[in-house]
C-alpha cells in the first residue's frame, strides 16, 4: 500500500516522532511505501510531495517542528477542493492518508472520510483541547516551557516588586495556563472557560504585596473579563475562520497598574511554547500514536484516530476529536483557587 502522510495546523513538538514511528513500522513490519505531503492540506491539493522512507526519518526523535512543513489550508474553502484531492491521490497512486493535526485538520479528515477518502487521524495540539483523547502530544512540552518561564519570572518580580503577567496559548481551553500556573506557583490563573472579575484579580495582587511578595498571574490568550470579549491581535481570519488572539496580558497589566498603582509587565510566551525539543513524555506519546496509526491503516480502520485512554492507545471515530472541544472542568479549576491571592 502507498500511504500519504501530512501534518496540518500549528506545529508542535512530537510531530516528527509520529512520522518516524509510522514509517519505520509501516515499512519494516508491513512493507508499505510512504510519501510526505508538504505543508498540510496544501500539499495534497497541489500534489506537492517529498520522499518519506526510513532514511528520511532517522534522527527525528529530538527534533521539534515537522520536516513536512505545515499550513492552515482548508480544502473545503477552495473551489473543487475535494475533487482536487481525489485527483492528487489517484495521480500519485496514494491508497490512504494519515492526517496528523488538531481540530481543523482532523475536521477536514472527517469530512473527506465521509466523502469516501481512506484516512486515519492522529491528534495533536499543545492546547490539549481535542475530544476523544486524554492527552495530546505537544502539551507536556508547552507546559514545561511555560513553567520554566514562570520560575524565572518569580525572581525578577520579587527583585523589582512588580506584577508580572504571563500570557500563554489557549484559545478555547485553559489547560496550559492551569497546569503551568499550578506547577509554577502563580497566585492567579485566568482561563477562557471562566470569565474573570477584574476586582478579584486586583484583590489577589494587593494581598500578595501586603505579604511582601510580588504577584505572578498566568492568563490564557482566550481569557476574557466578565462582560468583555476576546482581545485580538488582528481581525483577519484564517481559512478556518479563526481570528488571531493576543493582547489580554497587556490589557490586564494596564488595568492592574491603573487600579493598584503597582508596576505591571507582561511576558507573552507565544510560539516559544511550540518550538524546540519535545519532552520524553511527548516523544513517548507521539511514537505510540504513530505505531497505532499505521496498524489502523494496515487493518483498514478508516475514519478513526488514535486516542490515549488511561495508558492504552485506542482507535476512536474521527468525529470524537471535533464534535466537542475538551475544556477545563469548573471543579478542576476550583482546586487551584486555594492558591490565588
Amino acid at each position: 500500500m502507498r500511504v500519504g502522510v501530512l501534518t496540518g495546523g500549528g506545529d508542535c513538538p512530537g510531530l516528527n516522532a509520529v512520522l518516524r514511528a509510522v514509517v519505520r513500522k509501516g515499512a519494516g513490519a508491513y512493507g508499505h511505501e510512504f510519501v510526505g505531503f508538504r505543508d498540510g492540506w496544501r500539499g495534497v491539493l497541489e500534489g506537492d510531495v517529498r520522499p518519506l522512507g526510513v532514511p528520511d526519518v532517522r534522527g527525528l526523535l529530538p527534533r521539534g517542528g515537522t520536516i513536512l512543513g505545515s499550513s492552515r489550508t482548508n480544502p473545503f474553502a477552495v473551489d473543487d477542493g475535494v475533487a482536487r484531492i481525489r485527483g492528487t491521490l489517484e495521480a500519485l497512486g496514494v491508497d490512504a492518508l494519515i492526517a496528523i493535526g488538531g481540530e481543523d485538520t482532523l475536521g477536514v479528515a472527517t469530512r473527506l472520510h465521509d466523502d469516501g477518502v481512506r484516512v486515519v487521524g492522529v491528534p495533536k495540539t499543545i492546547d490539549n483541547d481535542l475530544g476523544g483523547t486524554d492527552y495530546t502530544f505537544g502539551f507536556d512540552t508547552a507546559v514545561s516551557i511555560a513553567v520554566e518561564a514562570i520560575d524565572r519570572l518569580h525572581t525578577t518580580a520579587e527583585s523589582h516588586h512588580r506584577v508580572l503577567i504571563v500570557e500563554v496559548m489557549g484559545r478555547h481551553a485553559g489547560w496550559i495556563a492551569l497546569h503551568a500556573g499550578m506547577a509554577g506557583g502563580a497566585n492567579g490563573i485566568l482561563i477562557p472557560e471562566q470569565p474573570f472579575d477584574v476586582d478579584r484579580v486586583e484583590a489577589w495582587v494587593e494581598s500578595r504585596f501586603r505579604d511582601r511578595y510580588a504577584s505572578i498571574i498566568v492568563v490564557s490568550e482566550g481569557a476574557m473579563p466578565i462582560g468583555g470579549a476576546e482581545v485580538l491581535q488582528s481581525m483577519q481570519k484564517d481559512a478556518f475562520g479563526h481570528a488571531r488572539l493576543g493582547g489580554i496580558g497587556d490589557w490586564l497589566a494596564h488595568e492592574i497598574e491603573r487600579r493598584t498603582g503597582k508596576e505591571a509587565r507582561t511576558t507573552v510566551l507565544g510560539h516559544v511554547q511550540r518550538g524546540g525539543t519535545p519532552t520524553a513524555r511527548d516523544r513517548w506519546l507521539a511514537t505510540r500514536f504513530g505505531l497505532h496509526a499505521i496498524d489502523a491503516v494496515d487493518a483498514g480502520e478508516w475514519g478513526t484516530m488514535t486516542a490515549l485512554r488511561g495508558t492504552d492507545i485506542r482507535m476512536v471515530p474521527l468525529l470524537e476529536a471535533t464534535k466537542q472541544l475538551k475544556t477545563v472542568d469548573p471543579a478542576l479549576y476550583s482546586e487551584a483557587e486555594v492558591f490565588f491571592g
